[in-house]
């Protein structure tokens, strides 16, 4: 299947192939749902994405590494050097998920400034672990979740100018991230962050010390579940707006997003019927479920490269 992806996508080279395989297993192994997803997509427009992907796990594999030995100056160092090869443009590079995306970056004309963007707020990870408000979480999203959104928009393609779904596609990515945010909000405390801004936790009258406490004792708060459910409802909001915006994309990679779209917002739905219960429990999405999904996309995906092949509006 791999073979048949990267000679679609006009991929021969043997070192950038296995280049581009590299960046799909990353992808296959930690990024599920997203991976998923991503087999609706033509097979031409897979190894760019796989590459996107491999090279965002690359940098936050640098960051959530568990080893006691990396401390956040040895983090920074790495994250530099990551940066520095990056923006280099080697293009031969020694590392196979940069040999990937610089390729992929070439070929599909993605702005350096998307990729500066991401990589600062990977180092934001590095010394911030608390927003004060949603200006300030908004900023760190746009490098970490809206960056990823608008690399991925030239690989998939509109029907009028990009400029016009540029937002749309920003949104989606803050929609996945701020779920995210509410699914893993015991595992970053475990990390010591916290991905809620400050000032709205403390209109329910929730703390970081309140947090911590349910996290220890394993139990969500009434107040915290107050809070998460309003965090819940500010993500749903961002949800509708991005999907208002999946018309705008070549018709080739609507049931790709759409299927991302419903799987990533039915995480919201299991997190709510869990009644917030976070600190005992992942929200996943079940495999009946996101088998059905994946599976009427798939239909649709079909149709539409039928219909509309590559090239066409």
């Amino acid at each position: 299947m791999i073979r048949t992806e990267l000679s679609a996508a006009g991929i021969d080279d043997p070192e950038l192939r296995g280049a581009y395989r590299r960046c799909r297993t990353l992808n296959a192994a930690h990024g599920r749902t997203f991976f998923l997803a991503t087999r609706l997509l033509a097979p031409d427009q897979r190894p760019p994405v796989h590459a996107l992907y491999g090279f965002a796990r690359y940098a936050d594999d640098i960051l959530d590494d568990f080893d006691p030995n990396l401390d956040a100056a040895s983090r920074a160092a790495r994250l530099q050097r990551l940066s520095d090869e990056f923006f280099a443009h080697n293009e031969h590079p020694d590392n196979p998920v940069l040999a990937a995306v610089e390729h992929t970056a070439r070929r599909y004309g993605i702005h350096d400034e998307l990729f500066d963007d991401f990589l600062a707020s990977m180092r934001m990870d590095l010394t911030i672990t608390d927003y004060p408000d949603r200006d300030a979480l908004n900023l760190y999203m746009k490098g970490s979740a809206e960056a990823i959104g608008l690399q991925l928009l030239p690989i998939l393609g509109t029907i009028g100018e990009p400029d016009e779904a540029a937002p749309y596609a920003a949104a989606l990515g803050r929609a996945f991230q701020l779920t995210n945010f509410l699914r893993d909000v015991d595992e970053d405390l475990a990390r010591q962050r916290v991905y809620l801004p400050a000032d709205e936790l403390a209109a329910h009258h929730v703390d970081r010390d309140l947090l911590m406490w349910c996290h220890t004792n394993r139990r969500t708060d009434r107040r915290v579940r107050d809070a998460l459910a309003e965090q819940h409802e500010v993500a749903r909001q961002v949800y509708r707006y991005a999907a208002s915006g999946v018309d705008l994309l070549a018709p080739r990679s609507r049931p790709c997003v759409a299927t991302a779209l419903t799987l990533y917002s039915d995480i919201l739905d299991c997190i709510e019927d869990s009644d917030f219960a976070v600190f005992t429990q992942r929200a996943t999405v079940g495999n009946g479920r996101r088998l059905r999904v994946a599976g009427a996309g798939l239909l649709r995906s079909w149709r539409a490269r039928l219909t509309h092949p590559a090239g066409a509006a």
